[in-house]
């Protein structure tokens, strides 16, 4: 078995001992999605106690050393921890109440060990998982062209840092966004994350990746890679395609 699915069995027989524990789900790679694992993944899982016990489990980390002594770890939410274990393997879990489990959204889940008499359904969120507002080619569309717009002002007015996340991170989410609605719902999408697997869904010559996100000196490159790539497919409306097009002259980047 591969060495994180086997880490994930062992703290599940673990806590199949416990009388306070109801189940442990696997997420991610470590989930339904199983295909797509492999010596990169980290392990993903969600421990589900019975009321009142989550605080054992979340302050106190017998239970996860129990396989294999720590490395490293820290409290990153309020329910949970990231670790790393001394062979390698990382983790990021959270520790949820059933009633809790019920308020979170999550997807691709399956079930390692459950009770005999846990609830049924827990591998399935009754939660939607976030999505854009409007998930549609005019808002992904206009939201680029808009992020690149803003992302060139705050680059004249000096805040290069800003500039490069909306230029080359929120700018190129919504150009993923477009393409996926051109070409349909990439292999293991990740709902949560759209630049997850993008290098394998989409080959240069369609999303020149290096060339929109060529790096924190180079945003007004990167603007006009992006907007040149959205004028060539899509109908960009005259007014917004006019200011941008005076800001990278402006900028001394543009012809």
């Amino acid at each position: 078995m591969q060495p994180t699915l086997r880490r994930l069995d062992e703290l599940a027989t673990f806590l199949a001992d416990r009388d306070d524990t109801i189940a442990v789900l696997g997420l991610g790679s470590a989930g339904a999605q199983r295909a797509r694992l492999d010596e990169h993944s980290d392990l993903d899982f969600f421990v589900i106690v019975a009321e009142g016990a989550r605080s054992r489990y979340v302050e106190r980390i017998d239970w996860l050393e129990a396989p294999c002594p720590l490395l490293f770890s820290f409290a990153h939410e309020r329910n949970g921890r990231k670790a790393l274990y001394e062979d390698g393997i990382f983790v990021e879990y959270a520790v949820l109440t059933t009633t809790e489990l019920a308020h979170v959204p999550f997807s691709g889940a399956r079930v390692v060990w459950r009770r005999a008499d846990a609830p049924a359904g827990l591998a399935q969120s009754e939660v939607p998982v976030p999505r854009t507002p409007y998930d549609t080619v005019d808002f992904h569309l206009n939201e680029a062209l808009t992020n690149i717009y803003v992302g060139l002002h705050r680059e004249l007015r000096g805040e290069r840092l800003s500039a490069s996340r909306f230029i080359q991170t929120y700018a190129v989410d919504r150009v993923i966004s477009l393409l996926r609605l051109a070409s349909g719902e990439a292999p293991y999408r990740d709902p949560f994350d759209v630049s997850r697997r993008v290098e394998r869904a989409y080959p240069a010559e369609v999303l020149p990746l290096a060339e929109m996100i060529p790096g924190y000196a180079h945003n007004v490159a990167a603007a006009r890679t992006t907007f040149r790539w959205l004028s060539r497919r899509y109908p960009v409306h005259p007014g917004i395609g006019a200011a941008i097009t005076a800001l990278l002259t402006r900028s001394g980047d543009y012809s």
